[in-house]
């Protein structure tokens, strides 16, 4: 299960990520809380923070990728979780001063997505970097894990402070949790680091190039829109608890912060479990959606609190199976040169869609309640989920059977250009021989190369 921190980078990076996540996840809980107050309450208010926050990587998420596949993304990652830091602290200030507005935390918002921009993808492709592909399914969900586990802290205990002292130093103990990353980045050794050969990105045309790549991919087409439509209700499930919290069941922050606690329980057993697998299987990514699905339905008509609580924890062991097995799907189907923009793409869509979904769950939740709210947003994706389904098993031309059963996303991707991967002879019978891939065979090379 924890195979990867053998790695000495990895496990400098993880133990630093171990110590910041829950200052996230504290800060989340914080501006959520802060805007139902200095709002009174508004589901759109909210909505619109969460849109502003995620936009940037709806609008610049391609360029960020591309600007990701070109620069030292050690270096690149010290300089965004510094401004991070930077922001974290200035709305904390505004905050314990009292002087905080909602447009202060809408431009705070905005101010994080911009950088959220380069630091999501660099993170992502970071990973291989520094494990290589062998453990990368397993640093992935290690990653996962550690950033659940934050999310089952950091909101209990943001919920204790911001009753306590108020949101001001929540936000001022999550610039300084940053620290740690930053800290861990600098202490990593370049010359271990599985580099990525930068000069293959270069040039002009980079995402041109990653978007014909991606639409050579049918598989990863039908995944892309499998994540956008599940997201569209699924990224805004933290809004939905406080809605559900506050005006609901009409309880305090403390009872926000244990509700997504018991969300973040569940996700992180789901995270742990995706662990101890050796590579991603088609069935966890369509099961856990479905899955998800029908639990926010659920959970939407819980009559307590405590029977929403309850449902929350498989309700995140479900979401975690599907993120987690998606991300390391992508990750290991693609070629080392493509990923960073492959990733932002990923992340686009996964991210992207947050913008447009969160004012459409406020709205829902204003006009007909945060419970119905909840329910259509798991129905649809039930629904969304079936006829994708479906899809897949008529573009693979395979039964629902066989669909369940492989473990590969890709039934024969054609090889990379040579110009971008230079593939021996043989290389692509010996990756189907395998089960796996051309493209992966050929990645395989790139790394034995480096």
């Amino acid at each position: 299960m924890f195979r990867s921190l053998g790695v000495r980078n990895y496990r400098l990076y993880a133990a630093g990520q171990l110590l910041s996540n829950p200052g996230t996840w504290m800060q989340r809980i914080a501006q959520d809380w802060l805007v139902l107050q200095l709002s009174g309450g508004s589901g759109i208010a909210l909505g619109l923070t969460t849109a502003l926050q995620f936009l940037p990587m709806l609008l610049f998420g391609l360029l960020g990728g591309a600007l990701v596949d070109r620069i030292d993304k050690r270096r690149l990652l010290i300089c965004t979780q510094s401004v991070m830091a930077v922001l974290a602290v200035g709305l904390g200030l505004l905050a314990t001063a009292g002087a905080a507005e909602v447009w202060h935390v809408y431009l705070f918002a905005l101010g994080l997505g911009m950088v959220t921009v380069v630091d999501n993808p660099g993170r992502q492709s970071f990973v291989p970097e520094m494990v290589g592909r062998d453990h990368l399914t397993n640093a992935i969900a290690l990653n996962s894990a550690s950033f659940q586990l934050g999310r089952v802290t950091g909101p209990a205990v943001a919920g204790l402070l911001i009753a306590w002292v108020g949101s001001g130093p929540v936000f001022l103990l999550n610039g300084a949790s940053f620290g740690f990353t930053i800290l861990a980045l600098m202490m990593i050794r370049p010359s271990e680091l599985n580099r990525t050969d930068r000069d293959a990105a270069g040039g002009k045309g980079r995402i041109r190039e990653g978007l014909a790549y991606i639409a050579s991919r049918h598989d990863l087409i039908v995944l892309l829109a499998l994540a956008a439509c599940t997201q569209f209700f699924g990224a805004n499930v933290q809004n939905q608890l406080a809605l559900m919290v506050n005006n609901v069941f009409e309880t305090g922050a403390d009872a926000f912060g244990w509700a997504a606690a018991c969300l973040a329980v569940g996700s992180l057993a789901g995270a742990l479990l995706a662990a101890r697998r050796e590579r991603p299987h088609m069935r966890l990514v369509l099961l856990g959606a479905l899955t998800f699905g029908l639990l926010q339905a659920v959970a939407g008509t819980m009559p307590s609190y405590l029977a929403f609580v309850v449902v929350l924890v498989p309700m995140g062991v479900a979401f975690m199976t599907f993120v987690t097995t998606l991300n390391a799907t992508f990750q290991l189907s693609v070629a080392p040169q493509m990923r960073g923009r492959v990733m932002s793409m990923f992340l686009l869509v996964f991210m992207g869609v947050a913008p447009i979904g969160a004012p459409v769950v406020g709205f829902l939740a204003d006009t007909w309640g945060p419970g119905t709210s909840m329910f259509i947003g798991g129905t649809v994706t039930v629904a969304v989920v079936v006829v994708l389904t479906l899809v897949l098993r008529w573009a693979k031309g395979v039964s629902l059977r066989e669909l369940f059963t492989t473990a590969r996303i890709d039934d024969g991707r054609p090889p990379e250009p040579a110009e971008a991967v230079e593939e021996p002879a043989g290389t692509e019978g010996a990756a189907e021989k395998d089960g796996g891939s051309p493209a992966a065979a050929s990645e395989g090379t790139e790394s034995a190369r480096r």
